[in-house]
């Protein structure tokens, strides 16, 4: 039986979806972009952008008992692909340490935002 998770720690979902569904030892996130949760605002740039949407990806976790460790594929989409791929990849490249999970990246046209992120994780 899958269990879906809607946190009041993240910004409230656009639509009729949750944030999280775990289903066994396998942990799916929906799609976070860089909205803060607490003022529902987006900063600017795609630096600012990418760090704020990992922290919500890091918030969707912990709601599941997890974290970025816990990560074994990672998709994510830039609006601007080209133009912000090397950015986006060296915030990246801080935040997700020691473990590297798989990873798609894609140029998508996104409402407003810059990046968009959706992972799966496993507990151990």
């Amino acid at each position: 039986m899958a269990e879906f998770i809607i946190s009041d720690d993240l910004p409230t979902p656009g639509g009729p979806y949750s944030h999280v569904a775990v289903a066994g030892s396998t942990v799916w996130t929906a799609g976070f972009g860089p909205i803060d949760p607490q003022t529902g605002e987006v900063p600017e740039g795609i630096v600012a952008q990418t760090e704020l949407t990992i922290d919500n990806v890091e918030r969707a976790l912990r709601a599941a008992g997890l974290g970025l460790q816990d990560v074994v594929k990672v998709t994510a989409h830039l609006q601007h692909l080209h133009e912000h791929f090397a950015q986006f990849n060296d915030v990246y490249g801080r935040r997700f340490t020691g473990s590297r999970p798989v990873r798609t990246t894609v140029g998508s046209d996104l409402m407003n935002i810059l990046v968009e992120i959706d992972v799966v994780a496993v507990s151990s």
